[in-house]
């Protein structure tokens, strides 16, 4: 399983979390990025989702999702220097454009947030079967399975189209289409020739899906109509333990 949003076998303690527990917990992780304006506090969940993917066997994985962010976060800081002109001017460019210490801590702030927002849903995905999402939010939430049904296959999805977007690629690459040009516009032009049969592919996908969901009485689907229970142990009261002091330290700090 090479993508980034693919389950990870393992015997870890995040994988023997109550499903409810790893969503829980990484929805305060994101939630106290946004919460907190200490570049410090961020470096530190940063630094916990590392910890954790290290402990649930998953270490390439935190990484690899830094190293796919890098791009966009350069842009980003990039451009968000240019709009905050508050603060004290460190460098004066044409066409009054200038650069200040304030303009600085904020862009990076932006991009330590988008980081260690992307990082704990991410991780959680690895640990976490799409099944016993669609399975704990129908039954512990009371969500209707249609809805969670839509969520878990488009998390299933990605990888999926992902994968095929990029066989698609090398099929038209071999053709003579120029998909490694350096040319931005170039490249924009190129989509449309990718989304066509991307999206010809993924609608014949959808269908056979809608058939054999149908098949399978999906419509009859409730929410007392999984068969697999999930308890709380030890390991969950100490995921929401370090829950709660991360949404405390983000309030406070």
């Amino acid at each position: 399983m090479n993508g980034l949003l693919d389950y990870v076998p393992g015997n870890s303690v995040l994988h023997s979390l109550n499903p409810l527990s790893k969503l829980a917990l990484s929805l305060v992780l994101c939630t106290s990025c946004f919460i907190s304006d200490s570049h410090f506090f961020i470096a530190g969940i940063i630094v916990l989702d590392f910890l954790m993917s290290a402990a649930a066997g998953v270490p390439g994985r935190s990484a690899r999702i830094v190293r796919s962010l890098s791009k966009l976060c350069c842009i980003l800081f990039i451009v968000q220097i240019f709009f905050v002109r508050e603060g004290t001017a460190l460098l004066s460019l044409p066409l009054n454009i200038f650069i200040t210490d304030k303009g600085i801590l904020f862009s990076l702030l932006f991009v330590m947030r988008l980081i260690a927002a992307t990082m704990p849903l991410a991780l959680m995905l690895s640990v976490t079967r799409t099944s016993d999402i669609s399975n704990v939010l129908t039954r512990s939430l009371g969500i209707p399975y249609k809805y969670t049904f839509a969520l878990t296959t488009a998390m299933r999805f990605i990888p999926l189209f992902a994968e095929e977007a990029a066989g698609i690629m090398e099929a038209q690459t071999a053709r003579g289409v120029e998909f490694d040009t350096k040319n931005f516009f170039k490249k924009t032009a190129l989509i449309l020739p990718l989304c066509v049969p991307l999206l010809i592919s993924s609608v014949r996908r959808i269908e056979g899906l809608a058939i054999s969901a149908e098949l399978r009485g999906f419509s009859l689907r409730g929410r007392k109509s999984g068969y697999k229970r999930y308890r709380f142990g030890a390991s969950d009261a100490a995921a929401f333990i370090l829950g709660v002091l991360v949404a405390a330290g983000a309030v406070i700090i």
